[in-house]
């Protein structure tokens, strides 16, 4: 891990940046390339936790107390409506009395892969016997998907009682507020209170979007997680990974000074483009934050596809985790995985305080335990459909290389529901070489893109023999799933629905996952 200064006698802090900036220019790119397997491996851990996406109440009261709830928190600014201030939610937790300063927190923000590193990170430790809060977004079913304790979303009943903990608070500062506390806020304020009142050992803390305004900012975090950075949501971040980076990196904070007097931020950094990094590493040398990078300080050494998932060594900030069972598909899973180790080694202090490996066995137990709904998930076989919650070119791409490596379909056939507000273009330039027919809908958010403005885009990057447009999912469902079967039974097709995590999530509920 990278130094930071630690007295007077030290080189100037703009040396170190250069130092710091130079070494990650100059780094030879295998370091960061992935040692692909060709052989299949026996799983040698045990299956995946339970379907961790909850049901609605079984109970009638229950269940109309939460879409009361539900119906009150859409009643508020939406998260694409954003006044970039932070102003609002620290005035609620200081009328809440700062819940989220009651325990330590990781803090992770990046543009592709945080919510499967925050179920990591939250796997990690929890096999380590620390009581976890996380808190992650958007959800695939459940607004109560997002806040979770110990591994598991909270109750219809425990989301309906925080919010009627903190609803005469929030009215409070509704009232003095120029504008009221938004969708996001309001739960953002809702996880904190919920951590505090468990309470939690250690919260695992996913940015909504951006970093420096975002409500989940009134947490200091010892460690600061970045995953890799892209281009999306660029009307509010940036139009270039450099203006991107400036947001996301207004996570990393100084850190409160400890009773031995040493300041401990650190800071997680996935591999980077390279403007991205230097924003990254200067806004760390300001702060006085160390850094570890993937690629340096930590990394994938080797992969092989394995049944159900994929067989890793790691490299970590305390040394190497051969043999690790990670249940996820995908090289982009891959590097989450080091990412979320390298977090976790550093909140106890490997890399800092001691270099010593945490223990294999449970960091193998901890990997073999890790479900991520929507992202690679299979929901049906014969013909097998695979749901993945790509929603931009990045996340297209690195669907698009896990989807052909694991599986291997004879043919793909595509169902694709996207939101307007994205790069639909680019997001279906990354599926074309791998579907033989794609197949245009949309969900039911008022954001979904129109499925005749798809289909026309779709057309141009497709050719209109291989698009076919179906405005309602369930038709579009059963549409791609009979392209697929006049292969034949055993013909290894397939069906991928991807295109926003909202489309994932009720094609996951049509398919009857729950």
């Amino acid at each position: 891990m990278s130094e930071r200064p630690q007295n007077n006698d030290d080189p100037d802090p703009t040396d170190a940046f250069e130092e710091l900036v130079e070494a990650e220019t100059n780094r030879d790119p295998d370091l960061a390339v992935i040692e692909a397997g060709s052989r299949t491996l026996r799983a040698q851990a045990g299956p995946p936790q339970g379907d961790s996406v909850p049901t609605r109440p079984s109970d009638p009261e229950v269940d109309r107390a939460l879409r009361a709830v539900e119906e009150e928190l859409g009643g508020r600014w939406g998260e694409t409506k954003l006044d970039p201030s932070v102003q609002r939610i620290v005035a609620l937790m200081d009328i809440l009395g700062s819940p989220q300063r009651a325990y330590p927190s990781i803090h992770i923000t990046g543009t592709n892969g945080k919510t499967s590193t925050a179920r990591m990170i939250e796997a990690l430790l929890t096999a380590f016997d620390l009581r976890t809060g996380r808190y992650t977004s958007p959800h695939v079913q459940s607004v109560t998907e997002r806040i979770s304790l110990d591994g598991s979303p909270i109750s219809a009943e425990r989301f309906i009682e925080t919010y009627r903990d903190i609803a005469p608070y929030v009215e409070m500062v509704d009232a003095q507020q120029q504008y009221r506390l938004s969708f996001f806020e309001v739960l953002t304020a809702m996880a904190f209170a919920a951590f505090a009142d468990a309470p939690v050992d250690i919260a695992v803390v996913e940015v909504g979007m951006g970093g420096t305004w975002d409500a989940t900012n009134v947490i200091d975090a010892n460690v600061a997680v970045i995953t890799p950075i892209a281009l999306d949501h660029t009307d509010r971040l940036g139009e270039t990974p450099e203006q991107i980076a400036v947001e996301k990196s207004g996570i990393i904070k100084k850190a409160a000074t400890t009773a031995a007097g040493a300041a401990g931020t650190v800071v997680i950094m996935a591999q980077q483009p390279v403007d991205a990094a230097s924003v990254m590493l200067k806004r760390a040398v300001e702060v006085d934050a160390t850094v570890a990078r993937e690629g340096m300080e930590f990394g994938v050494l080797s992969r092989e596809v394995a049944v159900g998932g994929q067989m890793l060594t790691l490299r970590g900030l305390g040394g190497e985790y051969p043999e690790i069972f990670l249940p996820l598909y995908g090289a982009h899973q891959a590097h989450n995985a080091a990412v979320a180790l390298a977090a976790v080694e550093a909140f106890f202090g490997v890399g800092s305080d001691h270099a010593r490996p945490l223990d294999i066995e449970t960091i193998r137990g901890a990997f073999a335990s890790v479900a991520s709904p929507g992202r690679m998930e299979v929901v049906r076989r014969s013909p097998t459909v695979v749901l993945d919650a790509a929603h931009n070119p990045a996340g297209a791409q690195a669907a698009a290389e896990a989807v052909t490596e694991a599986f291997g379909f004879s043919r793909l056939v595509g169902v694709v529901g996207a939101s307007a507000d994205k790069d639909v273009r680019g997001f279906l330039e990354a599926f074309e070489p791998i579907f033989a027919e794609v197949v245009v809908t949309r969900n039911s958010s008022h954001r979904a893109m129109d499925p005749d403005e798809l289909a026309a885009v779709a057309v141009e990057v497709f050719g209109a023999e291989r698009v076919q447009v179906e405005p309602r999912l369930d038709d579009a469902l059963e549409a791609a799933i009979t392209l697929a079967e006049e292969e034949g039974e055993f013909s290894g097709a397939g069906v991928l629905v991807t295109g926003s995590v909202i489309t994932v999530g009720e094609a996951r509920l049509l398919l009857g996952r729950n």
